[in-house]
């Protein structure tokens, strides 16, 4: 990009990578959760992406949305019980076997949509291409949630979609076709979307029906499993086993984290990482997400997921945050 360009008006852009193919992603994404990556590695990815790119770009990330098309858990299939593929660790010194700490793994297909500032709305498709070709440099040479992000398979480079960047639609007719068009290219796909609504809902329905010591975890552990009830109908007293319904495709998530101590300086905890950066211990905070086909979404905020702090001392909190809003009941439906 040249001077002009970076120096110019500042303007809000789309910039779509579709079908990234990462292998080996974690998928223990919390102390009680396995499954799809947390949103925290997006968005780490997205910070690490963005300086990589440095100041030079005149790019800024806000947020991002994740769309999923293909998951491939690396797990024994059979039965009920599920068990992880594990690599043998080389043996000791001595010979002995070494202790095997379970990694869980998956193999993903996603579509990445960034939120981003740019410095030019008068970008050229030269310089637009420049910053693609950049773009997909950077992230063939870095990990998502601890996976390598793959090449296109052989004989598949003709039909993969290639990246884009887009000027952000201004008024929300416009916007809502924005949308529609990117969710054509997504599909089959499902975006992962926050439904905190549905756990705060839970825990006043538990208080309702008589569980006054009813706590969040509670609601949470409700949601997150199926629940059969036994109901007695009918003269006879016949029992007939029901099943409780579900609002969509839910599922809990882990979605940032809670301090729980003070700030540290940078050096004084002993076995930190980074000795350069304050240093706190935090735990892992919950909550409910669903999959969303992306052509039910109304609205690009219902995409995306971005970084907030809030609170201070020992009572801050980083979470990810989505404001998508089901107040549209065609979704209530989503399975």
């Amino acid at each position: 990009m040249n001077a002009e360009s970076i120096n110019s008006p500042e303007h809000w852009a789309l910039l779509v990578v579709p079908r990234l193919r990462v292998q080996n992603a974690n998928a223990i994404s919390s102390p009680l959760t396995w499954g799809f990556p947390a949103m925290t590695a997006f968005l780490g990815l997205m910070t690490a992406l963005e300086r990589r790119l440095g100041p030079e770009w005149g790019v800024q990330f806000k947020a991002v949305g994740v769309i999923c098309h293909d998951f491939e858990a690396q797990v024994t299939t059979g039965g009920f019980t599920r068990a992880f593929h594990l690599t043998r660790n080389p043996v000791g010194a001595d010979g002995s076997t070494a202790g095997i700490v379970e990694e869980g793994r998956v193999h993903l297909e996603l579509t990445l949509v960034f939120s981003v500032r740019i410095a030019s709305a008068r970008l050229d498709d030269a310089e637009r291409q420049q910053l693609l070709d950049r773009v997909v440099l950077e992230l063939a040479g870095m990990r998502l949630a601890g996976g390598s992000v793959m090449p296109a398979l052989p004989g598949a480079r003709g039909r993969r979609p290639k990246p884009y960047l887009e000027l952000e639609a201004e008024d929300e007719l416009a916007q809502r076709q924005q949308l529609r068009k990117l969710a054509r290219t997504c599909l089959p796909g499902f975006a992962l979307v926050s439904r905190d609504d549905l756990l705060r809902a839970r825990l006043a329905g538990l208080h309702a029906e008589g569980a006054t010591g009813a706590t969040a975890l509670d609601a949470w552990l409700d949601l997150s499993r199926w629940n059969h009830r036994a109901v007695q109908s009918g003269e006879d007293g016949a029992v007939t086993w029901q099943t409780d319904g579900r609002v969509g495709w839910t599922v809990p998530i882990p979605v940032g984290y809670a301090a729980l101590s003070d700030l540290f300086a940078p050096g004084a905890v002993a076995g930190a990482r980074d000795n350069r950066t304050p240093f706190r211990f935090v735990e892992t905070i919950w909550s409910m997400g669903q999959w969303v086909s992306p052509h039910r979404l109304r609205n690009l905020d219902d995409l995306f997921w971005y970084a907030r702090v809030e609170g201070d001392g020992p009572h801050t909190t980083y979470r990810c945050c989505n404001d998508f809003n089901p107040s549209d009941q065609a979704l209530e439906t989503d399975a």
